[in-house]
């Protein structure tokens, strides 16, 4: 059990590095957009291969149809993410544009937890968690807050 947390450490490590390359790419390029279609371009080449190598079974495509509408719109919300983040670290800072990230990442997984939207496991908010969240917002003021001493 303990091998998922640090899967989760290597995949939050993977993610800001990854950020901070691709949002360099974009400053270079002049083009933010070019660099978040140059990220989905590799990420498409690696996951590919990785499929084709792992995968034992070829898919159903007439199960596809079975699956709601709405789930196919979530490689757009990447797209818009991702976007994002190559355009915003640049003028925010990785630190700085992380903490705000992370921060909405977690308050919107408290909720879809707490509700079991898209049939993931509940897990209500209680007041250890509300405790923690606020918490963490404090840690984002503080983190973000340029006070008196600049």
């Amino acid at each position: 059990m303990a091998t998922f947390p640090i899967l989760a450490i290597v995949a939050g490590l993977s993610i800001a590095l990854q950020a901070v390359m691709n949002a360099k790419l974009g400053v270079l390029l002049k083009d933010s957009l070019l660099a978040t279609l140059i990220a989905f371009l590799a990420a498409l080449t690696v996951t590919t291969l990785f499929w084709l190598y792992w995968n034992k079974s070829t898919p159903n495509f007439s199960e596809f149809k079975q699956i709601p509408w709405y789930l196919w719109f979530s490689g757009g919300l990447s797209a818009l993410g991702v976007g994002l983040f190559y355009f915003l670290i640049p003028k925010m800072g990785a630190g700085s544009m992380m903490t705000y990230v992370l921060g909405a990442q977690i308050v919107f997984a408290m909720i879809i937890s707490h509700f079991g939207w898209l049939e993931m496991p509940k897990s209500p908010i209680n007041l250890s968690k509300l405790f923690g969240l606020f918490a963490m917002l404090a840690g984002i003021f503080l983190i973000n807050w340029e006070g008196p001493n600049r």
